[in-house]
């Protein structure tokens, strides 16, 4: 396939030009659409769609190349000028936007993308690959941060989390183009699924021990078929609010790929988790750890979503691990971020904000699991234990802090801030409505981010008997 040269050498004409290739307004284009490129030490994505409508429920083809050459060094859009660059994959996707707030709150739309090993037109097949250095799968998102003005909360909270759980996703910032355009900064990322460099799970079999595993469920809304919990959410007194559900969406394999008993059995499983949860003796149905870990994190940042949206978890076949697991997804909407639910404060937690949410009349609420599990001393002891080996490893107040300065950095130091900022203006105004925090602009951003996490980090501190001088 030899058609970089060519794409690269006319849209950057074009875009010299300050023309456009073609009208797309179809597909979300930023308000400034004759933004130049020449250089950036982030990898560049070209997606190509031949002037077709992206569409959220069904993908489309397309054709992708990435320019990197590697960290520490420079991509350049002109490949003529700049030959012999590193193209990291020169191919065929499949294509669809992504998303709920993400999509629907945004002008700057998330995607979601199959490579393939030739156009969906002619029936190509999804092929794994690996992108960016990231392990082979053919299964990608594009993650559009707009709410989020650092860029930087959800690849924060992935390096924040990596050395402590089982699978953290990866995610790496790049500069996209769409038909021409400029569309901004993007981090291209890993989804939370079944393959080999990912969860590694299995397909679950028809009986004995195989019809056991493996399974991926979410706490979610009501986009897709769903199973309800026979328990209701409850108060921070512990009493249910019994006009409210929780939904589990089936997530891997997909609802319409589990065959009756493969369906009785994993639906059965979590009932039987949740029941063990009321009756107090748990250990043989969660990964305590794992779920100790998902609490952490969740709290660390103040996620308003978390618990109850994109609440991912997992079970291997039982002769591997009979017990759920959490996977963390999702934090765009932390950091104080959020002027809802109490996101901003940094002085709740966030597993009791059923209170809160109720009196927003919010629908999706967090499920009893955390009430119960923060109500058992042996529970909450080994969080305390925990929270200390965070904080005398990775997350101590100034490797927290390096690690921001470090991603920040990377978006600033070559100017694909300035240019994503010209794209899709955002300081000084209030751009998204549950916005609570209105930067002038990118390092008064981050400065706040820095501020509330340390302020966030003392809290949790004495709330988990934590001395930081020890």
């Amino acid at each position: 396939m030899r058609r970089l040269p060519q794409v690269m050498l006319m849209a950057v004409m074009m875009l010299a030009l300050g023309a456009c290739v073609r009208p797309v307004v179809h597909n979300f284009p930023p308000a400034d659409k004759g933004i130049h490129l020449d250089s950036t030490n982030l990898p560049i994505v070209w997606i190509d769609v031949d002037g077709d409508s992206i569409m959220r429920d069904k993908r489309i083809g397309g054709h992708m190349i990435i320019i990197w050459n590697g960290e520490g060094r420079m991509n350049y859009a002109d490949t003529i000028a700049h030959s012999g660059q590193h193209i990291d994959y020169d191919g065929y996707i499949a294509i669809r936007h992504r998303g709920n707030s993400t999509y629907n709150d945004s002008p700057k739309k998330p995607y979601s993308f199959r490579t393939l090993n030739d156009q969906l037109k002619y029936d190509g097949k999804k092929q794994k690959v690996s992108l960016l250095g990231m392990g082979k799968d053919n299964n990608w998102a594009l993650l559009a941060p707009y709410a989020d003005r650092s860029m930087i909360r959800d690849v924060l909270t992935f390096e924040l989390a990596r050395p402590w759980m089982e699978y953290v996703p990866q995610g790496r910032h790049c500069e996209l183009f769409v038909d021409g355009i400029y569309y901004g900064v993007y981090i291209l990322a890993e989804v939370v699924s079944k393959g080999k460099h990912r969860l590694n799970l299995t397909k679950p079999g028809k009986e004995g021990d195989a019809i056991t595993g493996d399974y991926l469920m979410e706490v979610d809304c009501e986009d897709d078929v769903v199973y309800i919990s026979k328990h209701h959410p409850v108060d921070t007194a512990g009493t249910p609010y019994t006009n409210q559900i929780v939904r589990f969406q089936y997530k891997s394999p997909d609802y319409d790929k589990l065959n009756k008993a493969q369906l009785n059995y994993i639906n059965g499983r979590i009932d039987a988790m949740e029941a063990a949860l009321v009756a107090g003796d748990y250990t043989n149905f969660i990964d305590v750890q794992s779920f100790i870990d998902y609490q952490l994190m969740m709290e660390l940042c103040h996620n308003v979503d978390a618990y109850r949206l994109s609440g991912k978890f997992y079970k291997r076949r039982d002769s591997v691990d009979p017990r759920f697991k959490m996977v963390i997804w999702d934090t765009d909407l932390a950091y104080g971020n959020a002027d809802h639910r109490q996101g901003w404060r940094t002085d709740t937690w966030m597993y009791q904000n059923n209170n809160i949410m109720y009196q927003e009349k919010e629908v999706h609420l967090v499920p009893f699991w955390w009430y119960v599990l923060n109500n058992d001393p042996t529970y909450t002891a080994q969080v305390k234990a925990r929270w200390a080996q965070y904080r005398q490893g990775n997350m101590s107040n100034e490797r927290i802090m390096a690690t921001i300065d470090s991603l920040a950095t990377v978006l600033t130091s070559c100017g694909a801030e300035q240019r994503n900022s010209r794209a899709w203006p955002c300081w000084g105004v209030k751009k998204w409505a549950k916005q609570h925090y209105v930067a002038a602009d990118y390092n008064d951003e981050i400065d706040h981010i820095k501020q509330w996490l340390l302020t966030r980090l003392a809290w949790m501190d004495e709330q988990l008997e934590f001395d930081i001088k020890n």
